[in-house]
């Protein structure tokens, strides 16, 4: 039996078990560096796998060690975000949440379930391969800072450094069955911006007596929207670049000036030179037109992850393994997302692959995107996603038969 063959017997054989771990996941979901539940259930089962593992990494990460034959040889990782989202589900499922108000609707318990099941294929075969598996589970993905800078900092990456590290995600948008690989720049990075526009408030009746901070609000939001982005658009059409503002709030009423508007937004860039001269230039538009006006502006930027780069290297080879494993006509190439992940901070230090699951099935009905209450998954990726995830990374850590 080759060992591709096993990989998938094992898959099949265990696609049972995995999908009830990711309903029981599901049904109990965490909020950001909350995820105590989840990181014990997730230990109890590496336990149960008989796979050594470290726990409490930034309160609820685990990272876990499956060792080959020669095992100082090479490291590489794989990665799963464990955190769920403040969503109402809406799904009439068995699996529904239990908890109301919190949801895994970005796909994280996919994420989780399907490398516990790809630690359980890598641990079975374990004598077939040359090197050490780090699996890193990791809280914290839908809130700044981000899980993954802080597991960083943690030193995940070092005792033993992994050569690179692969990280796995659902996709609503492909049906099942499908993966979608992207080289080089794939996902933006992603700033808050915060702005806080100050005047004089009084009584509408009496321009003379107030400076009205929604005028200068408004000023500000055409110049950054309009003006800046035009000038982005002309000046550098090859870095895609994202601003847009989604919330402004003047708290006054029909005859009342507020003393104040604060404004929130986002900027996201694929490019970490251009974001922070960006950032310089938007502050300075905004409190330059402010002063003009005869008001004043504070400008807060919260920096956040940093654009997601697969190396080309890394994921030419997982694209063809995943050619390999599921048929040429199964592996799509993936556009560029303005989307943000916090995978980024792992790419940006070592040689990363990140690529896409196809969770949809229309005939089904399963197609709702991520971050909605309706968001499901086809259960048959979880299949898929271990089985390829361990293909990838026996191949990556190279075979010895």
């Amino acid at each position: 039996m080759t060992l591709k063959t096993q990989i998938k017997t094992i898959a099949q054989a265990c696609s049972k078990e995995i999908i009830g771990i990711r309903r029981h996941l599901h049904q109990h979901p965490e909020l950001s560096f909350e995820e105590y539940n989840t990181a014990h259930f997730i230990s109890d089962t590496l336990t149960a796998y008989n796979i050594p593992h470290q726990t409490g990494i930034v309160k609820t990460g685990i990272v876990a060690l499956i060792k080959g034959n020669n095992p100082n040889k090479k490291t590489v990782a794989l990665r799963a975000d464990i955190d769920a989202l403040p969503i109402f589900e809406k799904n009439e499922v068995s699996y529904k949440s239990t908890i109301d108000g919190l949801m895994h609707a970005c796909g994280h318990d996919v994420h989780t379930a399907s490398l516990l099941g790809a630690a359980k294929i890598l641990n079975s075969l374990k004598t077939e391969f040359e090197g050490t598996v780090k699996l890193i589970f990791q809280p914290g993905e839908e809130k700044l800072p981000g899980g993954a800078s802080l597991m960083i900092k943690a030193g995940v990456l070092h005792n033993p450094r992994p050569v690179n590290i692969i990280g796995q995600h659902v996709f609503p948008s492909m049906e099942v069955g499908k993966v979608g690989f992207r080289n080089g720049m794939y996902m933006a990075s992603t700033d808050e911006l915060y702005i806080r526009v100050k005047g004089k408030g009084g009584h509408a009746a009496m321009p003379e007596q107030y400076i009205n901070p929604l005028l200068i609000a408004s000023e500000i939001l055409i110049a950054l929207q309009a003006n800046f982005m035009n000038e982005v658009t002309k000046k550098i059409p090859n870095i895609p670049t994202v601003l847009a503002f989604g919330k402004i709030n003047g708290m006054g009423a029909t005859n009342v000036i507020p003393d104040e508007v604060l404004i929130e937004g986002t900027f996201r860039t694929m490019d970490e030179t251009w974001r922070t001269e960006a950032h310089n230039r938007m502050k300075k538009i905004a409190q330059e037109i402010a002063k003009k006006m005869g008001g004043d502006c504070e400008f807060t930027i919260l920096k956040g992850y940093p654009f997601l780069v697969n190396d080309t290297e890394l994921t030419n080879q997982a694209r063809q393994l995943a050619q390999d494993y599921l048929g040429k006509e199964n592996v799509e190439e993936l556009p560029l997302r303005m989307t943000a992940e916090d995978f980024a901070f792992y790419s940006q230090e070592i040689p990363a692959c990140f690529y896409r699951l196809g969770t949809a099935n229309a005939n089904k009905g399963i197609t709702a995107g991520v971050h909605t209450s309706n968001f499901d998954i086809d259960e048959a990726a979880l299949e898929i996603g271990m089985g390829l995830m361990a293909w990838i990374t026996i191949n990556n850590l190279m075979c010895i038969k």
